[in-house]
């Protein structure tokens, strides 16, 4: 018992230290999401590049279809990034693909018939890139999500801080209990945080 509490006490340690940059990411994130953050104040930039080869019929794909036509095209043209969505505009012909890295937001919009291509570039704030990696990947457009490399990665650790933060959690409660100088203070806490919880879930749903 006691090698297991020590071993416990070890990851927990070293757990919650691996993954603190990432919570402090998401804990900022959230403040920005509730209050609001700076907006970027950098001018879009724009540019224009001609006789593209774009594939035919590439507005009538779909999903990893489009994108897989759509990557080789953006790289041409050094758009690099998470492509957000596809539009297609069939009046005017054109093609409007956003793509997004953190701290930069790009609008590419691709003019089939004619091969041009208007690139739009916006730069973002800090504050609103973080916002970015705490929605991405997210559940929008799920057969779109995670079509960049680095957004893949992200996801991984997203979830790796979703499961240590759950083991922190439990191993945190299990290593308390074993604290006997610690269970009062331990258990008042506890249950100021249920209540406050469950008394604010209670107050949202009537």
């Amino acid at each position: 018992m006691k090698r297991f509490y020590l071993l416990t006490r070890d990851f927990h340690l070293y757990a919650g230290l691996f993954i603190s940059p990432f919570i402090l990411v998401f804990a900022v994130s959230v403040f920005c999401i509730v209050h609001g953050c700076i907006p970027s104040i950098v001018h879009p930039t724009e540019r224009s590049i001609i006789g593209l080869r774009i594939p035919l019929g590439i507005e009538k794909q779909k999903g990893k279809e489009q994108l897989a036509q759509l990557r080789p095209l953006l790289d041409r043209m050094n758009v690099h990034g998470e492509i957000n969505f596809v539009r297609y505009v069939a009046g005017e012909g054109r093609l409007i693909v956003p793509v997004s890295v953190p701290g930069r937001e790009t609008e590419v919009s691709l003019h089939l018939a004619s091969g041009d291509a208007l690139i739009t570039e916006r730069a973002d704030s800090v504050w609103n890139s973080i916002v970015y990696l705490h929605k991405m990947p997210g559940p929008h457009n799920v057969a779109l999500r995670g079509n960049w490399l680095y957004i893949r990665i992200w996801r991984k650790f997203a979830d790796a801080t979703s499961y240590a933060t759950l083991f922190i959690t439990l191993s945190g409660i299990y290593l308390w209990t074993m604290l006997k100088a610690e269970r009062g203070v331990g258990l008042a806490m506890l249950g100021a945080g249920m209540f406050t919880f469950f008394g604010m879930v209670l107050v949202l749903a009537l």
